[in-house]
Parts: structure tokens; C-alpha cells; sequence
């Protein structure tokens, strides 16, 4: 604990000085067992993800990206290493086509873009080659459990064709913490509740939340309420529209959601097989995360990690 605090104080005084980066040395801060994350990678990191969220670079934004970054790069390390046991190879044609996704078709234009803005872009085409092998890596593991039950499909299929009548829909936000070992629950409430006081629910979420949705700021768009879970429905029924829920806490992490704001639809013509892929998809696609963070939790529990 003492070394991860030295750590995290030396991230503070060497990478991110007033001048963003501008003197730090390739320096290795962290070590994974036989991986190491070197300083570089972490100021990439933090600068390649505001770049792709249009962020403005400034010191502020950089200081509060910086402990998501290093947590993600940690990550990606445990990733690696457990890979290497495996003979799982980069599918080129899949990256490029993920490339192509977030570029308007122009991979060129992209790599001249993290040029330009001193970015490494070989650094991000890895990141995105390791979770794609690591998606791989997962289903072939846990293949059994990740298969879906043709009764559940179909009685999910059942109750989305009921729902379509009225539909009840719900745009939330979100923002989920990965708990602290060092604070109580009680102080991690309270330290979010002053983010979101200070610099409101949308900001907090860019700079502090380790959900997929924090480049969006939180923002989960539009959910029909009948995917939710009986849970989360409970508890967003008794928010308002703008109001923050009460802390839900898992086994790993600490979720808040906000109501932004709610509508009923009508339903139009719908297409049986169009749903019926979705269901299954979102039922992958859950089992996924689920199988994929308990693994990468075991593999955190017990590994070396090491702060310089």
C-alpha cells in the first residue's frame, strides 16, 4: 500500500508538471510481473484517450485522467501476460475494420492525426490488438457458460415483443469506480459526491469512471427499461429526472446512475429475427464482461505489480 501511495506521488510530481509532459523521461513506473509500463506509455495514454474523446489537452484534464489510464494500462499488462500462454494471434482484418469504424474509412488520415498531435499511434493499435485477443481468448475459455440458453432467448424474445407495445424508455448516465482497497465505502461515496458537487455529474464520469461509457461522459442514451435489470429498474422508478441514485455497490465496484430523462413510445413493425439477434448479442455481450472481469480480477489478486 505504502509503495502504490510513493507511486502515485511521484505520478504527480515527474509526468504530470505544469508543463503536461514536456520533461518526462522514458522511465519504466510500473511493473506487471514481466511487463513493464514505462512513462511514455502512461503520458500516451492519457493524451490518446482525450484526443479521441475532443477533449481540449490541458494540465486540469490531464491530472484527473491520469489514475484511469494507469489503472487501464495495468490492465492491459495482466492482458498480455496471460495471452502469452496462449498461441492467439491478432486478427489484422477485424483491427482494420475497427480502425476504419472510428476514421470515416481513412486508417491514413487517422495515423496522420496522432502525428500531428505527437501521438503514438502504434501504442493504440496495440491496445486495441490485445483487447481483440483478449476477447478471443475469453470466449474460448468460458465458452461453455457463455452460450445461451434457446429458453431464455426465447422468453426474453417474448417479453422485448410485449414491451414494443408501450415502450417505456429511460436515458441514463452513469459512473462506476473500482473500489479502493485504501478508503472505506463510506469515504469513496463521499469523495465522488464532492467531484460530482464540484464539477458536476458529465465531468466527473470523463475523469474518474472506469465503465466504457466515461468517453461519453457518462452518457448511456436511450435503454428500454425492460432490458433492465428488476434492480436497477427499482431503483431509477424512484428518481426524478435529473436526480443521482443512491451508491449501487457490487463485489468490485461502486455505481451511481442518473436519470436524464424518460419517454413512452409506440411501437412500430418489428423485424423477429433483427430482435432476436440483439437479445442474443446483449446476453453475450453481458456474460462476456461478467467472465472477462472476474478472470482479469484473479489475474490482478495474483500477480506481482510493482510501483517504482
Amino acid at each position: 500500500m505504502i509503495k502504490r501511495i510513493i507511486f502515485l506521488v511521484k505520478i504527480l510530481i515527474i509526468l504530470f508538471s505544469s508543463n503536461l509532459f514536456a520533461n518526462v523521461d522514458n522511465k519504466i513506473v510500473i511493473t506487471v510481473e514481466d511487463e513493464i509500463i514505462t512513462s511514455y506509455e502512461v503520458k500516451n495514454k492519457v493524451l490518446t484517450s482525450l484526443f479521441l474523446a475532443k477533449q481540449d489537452i490541458n494540465q486540469t484534464k490531464v491530472d484527473q485522467f491520469k489514475k484511469q489510464s494507469i489503472e487501464l494500462l495495468i490492465q492491459e499488462k495482466l492482458k498480455i501476460i496471460e495471452l502469452k500462454k496462449l498461441n492467439i494471434k491478432a486478427d489484422n482484418l477485424r483491427i482494420n475494420t475497427y480502425l476504419n469504424s472510428i476514421s470515416s474509412n481513412n486508417i491514413k488520415s487517422l495515423k496522420n492525426s496522432f502525428k500531428k498531435n505527437n501521438l503514438d499511434f502504434d501504442l493504440f493499435k496495440k491496445g486495441i490488438e490485445t483487447q481483440f485477443m483478449w476477447q478471443e481468448f475469453i470466449y474460448m475459455r468460458y465458452k461453455d457458460k457463455i452460450n445461451i440458453d434457446e429458453e431464455i432467448i426465447n422468453k426474453e424474445l417474448t417479453n422485448s415483443l410485449n414491451s414494443k407495445k408501450n415502450i417505456k424508455e429511460v436515458k441514463l448516465s452513469e459512473i462506476e469506480i473500482r473500489i479502493d482497497e485504501n478508503l472505506t465505502i463510506e469515504k469513496e461515496v463521499e469523495k465522488i459526491r464532492a467531484l460530482i458537487a464540484k464539477n458536476g455529474f458529465a465531468n466527473t464520469a470523463f475523469t474518474v469512471s472506469i465503465s466504457p461509457s466515461a468517453e461519453n461522459k457518462g452518457e448511456l442514451g436511450w435503454i428500454n427499461s425492460k432490458s433492465l435489470s428488476k434492480k436497477i429498474v427499482n431503483i431509477i422508478s424512484k428518481l426524478k429526472i435529473g436526480e443521482i441514485s443512491k451508491p449501487i455497490i457490487s463485489q468490485n465496484s461502486i455505481l451511481f446512475l442518473k436519470l436524464v430523462d424518460t419517454r413512452e413510445t409506440r411501437s412500430e413493425k418489428v423485424n423477429l429475427d433483427e430482435i432476436k439477434e440483439k437479445i442474443i448479442n446483449q446476453k453475450k455481450n453481458e456474460l462476456f464482461n461478467l467472465y472477462s472481469n472476474s478472470h482479469l480480477s484473479k489475474l490482478r489478486n495474483t500477480s506481482f505489480i510493482e510501483y517504482k
